[in-house]
């Protein structure tokens, strides 16, 4: 597995991470033993970048308990990036946010237990709080930093003001936001990372799993399945996407490879200052994923990937309601 370097501050990652969300919550009822299994294959594959957050156990640090105890005996050996932001006592689904410093400080706290670890190698916002200034919330990362607890700071779903502010208190290691062939929207931050040094952590990479060729009408999903009320499952648009998608996977079998492998290497394509973190239940996928690091496209590919889908996919990330505000 390849490596690459997020940011100017050292964090060396592999070039494919891992999105623990899923074993959890928001694609119906999980099995730990499969969760269990598919995080051990994916590090025996290469992967060295697990993401977890304490919203994905809504309020009962499952997520990380999980992933935690998974990676004990390699601990040393991967990179563990968790988040913070929410009062999950007030609402587990995280509709409310919290990113005031003592929050901050108890939210760690939680999170060092929870992972059986010392420190923490990467700790987002996981959402900006416009109750609190940002430079109170990379203030108290800071002093996080500084005693040892975490090693890099980063934001999530943050804007280019925000993210200026922050980097000016505390540097900013990495940007995690949704990116993927059906969402571009983020590339108009891309100048001002580049500017500062900060790095880019893909999350829904493969569309909420959309680009893997798998995707059912929302109906025939578990009723606690986010897919169910996803834009881009909705009738007119579903039918679009998987016609694009489509035409993707005869583009992905000229190459001898899947989908999934050429969404992912597309991304890898983007710069060398991005990492996807495609998350999965399923042991044989982490196999599919992994290999999209060893995937290269030529730009006749690029282009004909460009022609399929000029500038993403059919309807928004999320509904309107729930849509990230970049500032």
């Amino acid at each position: 597995m390849q490596h690459r370097t997020l940011g100017s501050q050292g964090l060396e990652v592999s070039a494919i991470g891992y999105g623990s969300m899923g074993l959890t919550m928001a694609y119906g009822p999980g099995d730990e033993q499969e969760g269990v299994a598919t995080i051990r294959h994916a590090y025996d594959l290469g992967v060295t970048f697990f993401d977890t957050a304490e919203l994905y156990g809504g309020g009962t640090g499952s997520n990380e308990i999980l992933l935690g105890k998974t990676v004990k005996d390699f601990r040393d050996e991967v990179v563990l990036a968790t988040k913070f932001g929410f009062d999950l006592a007030a609402d587990p689904y995280g509709g409310v946010l919290n990113s005031r410093p003592d929050n901050i400080r108890k939210v760690a706290d939680n999170s060092l237990r929870y992972l059986g670890t010392d420190h923490i190698d990467v700790l987002y916002q996981h959402r900006v709080d416009p109750d609190v200034p940002i430079e109170e919330v990379a203030g108290a990362v800071k002093e996080l930093i500084d005693a040892g607890k975490v090693k890099h700071f980063g934001l999530s779903e943050a804007g280019p003001q925000t993210i200026r502010r922050a980097h000016a208190v505390q540097p900013v290691s990495v940007l995690q936001t949704e990116y993927s062939l059906f969402e571009r929207s983020v590339e108009q931050l891309f100048p001002t990372l580049e500017e500062l040094g900060i790095g880019f952590v893909a999350y829904s990479p493969l569309g909420r799993g959309f680009i893997t060729g798998t995707a059912k009408p929302a109906s025939q999903y578990d009723p606690t399945d986010y897919r169910n009320h996803d834009p881009r499952w909705l009738p007119g648009n579903f039918e679009k996407n998987v016609e694009a998608v489509n035409r993707l996977g005869e583009l992905a079998k000229a190459k001898g490879i899947t989908v999934s492998q050429l969404a992912l290497a597309w991304l890898l394509a983007q710069g060398e200052h991005i990492v996807p973190i495609p998350g999965t239940r399923s042991a044989a996928r982490i196999g599919e994923n992994a290999g999209a690091a060893d995937v290269t496209l030529s730009e006749a590919d690029l282009a004909a990937i460009r022609e399929i889908l000029p500038s993403g996919g059919f309807g928004a990330r999320y509904a309107e309601q729930a849509m990230p505000t970049w500032i």
